[in-house]
């Protein structure tokens, strides 16, 4: 991973000498698998597997839980947390003002920043270029990409999936100039469609990622002590390394 797309944060964590114990609780995950490589179903086992999958299971290791995660798609992520369909979220969530006012958020665990994805033919193409072609940037529904995108280009120049697999698609029939994605994925993506596509914009809008909870459930102070602990003893920086090691 290019260190441009990729920071992390850890300087609001302490270091926690012993991790909270959460007495061997079962811990439902809720997860839209389709945004590699923060979290994807494997085809070949039919697993639920990413660095989210990574982060929560190293962290339940540390405060003593299991987690089993769901898919569950985007647009109703939430509002299934808000239902008690499941005890968190890991799902790439950017860490926003308006979403803590409905729901908690553990510490970031990474930060990362957006980028736009594009054909490879369209390389060096600039905001500015799409904006003069009418060409529209596409994105997922309900967003911080989203949001970044009607700020670039304007609302009527956006074009919205419920998916980032749809956004990707859409680029690639050449209906869309570009995706604005997390440069994380875009990486992903980039490597999946070598020679077809690229990651030709970056350095846009930062943003922290956090593990959701209801709002004031006790687990999340569990989950910031075990946070702690997999930064403090490493594990945080072997997976970041093993995802976007250059």
């Amino acid at each position: 991973m290019k260190t441009t797309f990729l920071a992390t944060a850890f300087a609001a964590l302490g270091l926690a000498a012993h991790a909270a114990d959460l007495g061997g609780a079962h811990l439902m995950v809720g997860s839209d698998t389709t945004y590699p490589p923060m979290e994807t179903v494997d085809p070949a086992t039919g697993q639920i597997v990413g660095f989210d999958v990574d982060i929560v299971n190293a962290i339940c290791e540390r405060i003593n839980c299991t987690a089993e995660f769901v898919t569950t798609a985007w647009d109703g992520i939430f509002g299934a947390l808000q239902q008690g369909e499941f005890d968190l979220v890991a799902s790439g969530v950017s860490i926003t003002d308006e979403r803590k006012q409905t729901m908690d958020f553990t510490e970031p665990y990474l930060v990362v920043s957006q980028a736009v994805l594009m054909q490879v033919e369209d390389e060096g193409m600039t905001i500015d270029d799409i904006k003069a072609s009418g060409r529209k940037l596409a994105a997922q529904t309900a967003t911080t990409n989203a949001d970044l995108a009607e700020e670039l280009v304007g609302r009527d120049n956006v074009a919205l999936y419920d998916t980032f697999v749809g956004a990707v698609v859409a680029l690639q029939n050449g209906d869309v100039a570009g995706v604005i994605i997390d440069g994380t994925s875009a990486a992903a993506y980039e490597k999946e469609f070598a020679g077809d596509l690229i990651i030709g914009i970056t350095g846009l809008q930062a943003d922290p990622l956090g593990l959701v909870f209801r709002k004031g459930d006790e687990n999340v102070a569990a989950f910031n002590e075990g946070l702690a602990a997999i930064q403090a003893d490493g594990t945080l920086d072997a997976l970041v390394a093993k995802y976007w090691s250059n």
